[in-house]
């Protein structure tokens, strides 16, 4: 078989009503048809130098003397921002953003966008970049960068637009009757920050104890794409924020009937009650541990309805409009109970040591022991304790040990979604479905679009650093879905190749270079190999 040969850098030579130019191209043969890829042009040669230099191009001959040679330089990253700038255009982004899309702003707002993606790193690292990427070039920024005219004063800019530019994402990404996807974190900061609103001691879901933060909450559509963003203070309770994003979604974006599901820290009761009047809203959680002993106590489930092979229906009798949906997962029932075994051997670690002391005590001193002790793995409501003539007496309660162990891996979805719109099985995938939130929040934290260290000091920046992250997963989202082919054929264990920060990597090795003779250049961008082009096929984006 004869081998295909690679497509080469050649020069064509065309004639125009003020003389001729030279066009540098490959040229492949795609599906039995001829393509060319144009990488620059060659003006101001007369027709010999541009014959001259064609036949170097072959390699026929060295350029020396008048001509000199061929030189290249300002060797800069070219794909992957071209491909991620081509696909927010196509995604209508930038019109998003503003309706004159052309004004040098909008231009910023994207370059600070697609610069989080292929970056991250803070906005003044990103502006001094413009020596090593083009992709403030292709923002229509020549030369330098100004930090404070090229990203800060867009971002004031692009705050003030977040309301609008989220209403035309929520209209676009979400219908009516469809599911509305909902989930807080926190980040933590580091640093003073002494006149916000917005940083504030909380609980942090990250366990990063003595640290300030600040609490996001995303709001995405069935799929996992994101639609909007909201920054609270950091000690803003879960719950506290869902009537207001249920309100929102229904009144600011025009989604007048929405499946809400939330996961079972947010729709509590009390949430619930203020909320379940609304026209148009339906509710998929899950309950928590208190809420199924609860119905346990009541007699409406039992333990044996838990099945690992069906999911079980019940509905309340005190309220025939909830569905419980009661399913149980043999992997999580037995992480919990390994879990629960090894908590309970450090707890007996730490009460034989208080208990076997021979010296007496006070029983307010062992009670404040037992109480560190406890308080480390969460254990009390599986212990008895007292304190007779200064020393403890302990024993775990193992009726309630073994009632907690028949509900290792049981969980319901509870939900009032009329059944005549979805089943018990819809009901429990649409509440999995918020695995692609948090999937959301990974990518947000990850190295690719670091929401954090956040170096503004004013909320307002802070708000609107956390925007572009967000809108920054938004293209990172759509790059994923045209790139699943790619990801669904890699291999498993070591032959694994493929992931999101490989595809950036390999299409930053796609340069533009300035290639000069004797006072004449043009800007070339290299050939990619063959992964690059895949890759490029499947984001749809020619070069």
């Amino acid at each position: 078989m004869k081998e295909k040969k690679p497509p080469r850098l050649h020069l064509e030579i065309q004639k125009y009503c003020q003389g001729y130019y030279g066009i540098i191209r490959t040229t492949f043969r795609q599906n039995g048809k001829i393509k060319h890829t144009t990488h620059g042009t060659l003006k101001d040669k007369s027709y010999e130098e541009l014959k001259l230099l064609q036949a170097a191009f072959r390699g026929d001959v060295t350029v020396k003397g008048t001509m000199g040679s061929l030189q290249t330089s300002e060797s800069k990253e070219y794909g992957a921002s071209y491909a991620a700038l081509q696909l927010a255009k196509e995604l209508q982004l930038d019109t998003a953003i503003y309706s004159k899309a052309s004004e040098q702003w909008v231009k910023d707002c994207l370059a600070l966008i697609i610069g989080r993606l292929v970056y991250a790193g803070s906005k003044l690292a990103l502006s001094h970049r413009w020596k090593d990427t083009a992709l403030w070039e292709l923002c229509g920024v020549q030369g330098e960068v100004d930090v404070d005219k090229h990203c800060y004063e867009p971002m004031d800019r692009l705050l003030q637009r977040q309301g609008a530019i989220q209403d035309t994402l929520a209209k676009k990404h979400l219908t009516n009757g469809s599911l509305v996807l909902y989930d807080i974190t926190s980040s933590y900061f580091e640093g003073q920050f002494e006149d916000s609103e917005i940083v504030a001691f909380g609980y942090n879901r990250d366990g990063k104890r003595g640290h300030e933060q600040m609490v996001i909450g995303l709001l995405c559509s069935p799929e996992g794409c994101p639609v909007a963003v909201e920054i609270f203070p950091g000690n803003t309770q879960d719950a506290a924020t869902v009537p207001e994003k249920i309100a929102e979604v229904q009144k600011k974006y025009g989604i007048r009937e929405i499946i809400f599901v939330g996961d079972r820290g947010m729709v509590t009761r009390a949430n619930y009650e203020k909320v379940k009047d609304r026209k148009g809203l339906s509710v998929i959680s899950a309950l928590t541990h208190r809420q199924i002993v609860e119905l346990l106590n009541r007699k409406v489930i039992q333990v044996d309805m838990f099945d690992e092979t069906q999911i079980v229906e019940v509905i309340d009798p005190d309220n025939t409009g909830q569905r419980y949906c009661l399913c149980r997962n043999p992997k999580s029932a037995d992480r919990e109970t390994r879990t629960r075994k090894a908590l309970m051997d450090v707890t007996r670690t730490a009460l034989d040591k208080i208990s076997q002391s021979k010296r007496k005590s006070m029983p307010e001193a062992i009670g404040k022991r037992v109480g560190t002790a406890l308080a480390k793995t969460k254990m009390q409501k599986f212990v008895h304790w007292e304190v007779r003539d200064g020393h403890l007496i302990w024993s775990f309660t193992e009726d309630k040990v073994s009632v907690e162990e028949l509900l290792d891996g049981c969980y319901i979805i509870n939900s009032d979604v009329p059944i005549e719109l979805m089943n018990k099985q819809e009901i429990v995938a649409s509440y999995k479905k918020l695995m692609l939130v948090e999937q959301a929040f990974r990518n947000l934290k990850s190295v690719q679009l670091e929401v954090r260290p956040v170096y503004h000091k004013t909320d307002e920046r802070i708000r609107c650093h956390v925007f572009l992250c967000m809108l920054a997963y938004y293209i990172q989202w759509h790059m994923n879905q045209r790139l699943k082919p790619l990801f669904q054929s890699d291999g498993k264990n070591k032959e694994r190749k493929w992931t999101f920060e490989h595809v950036i990597e390999r299409l930053k090795s796609v340069r533009r270079e300035v290639v000069s003779s004797e006072g004449s250049s043009c800007k070339v961008v290299s050939t990619p190999d063959e992964e690059q082009k895949k890759i490029l096929d499947l984001l749809k984006v020619k070069l």
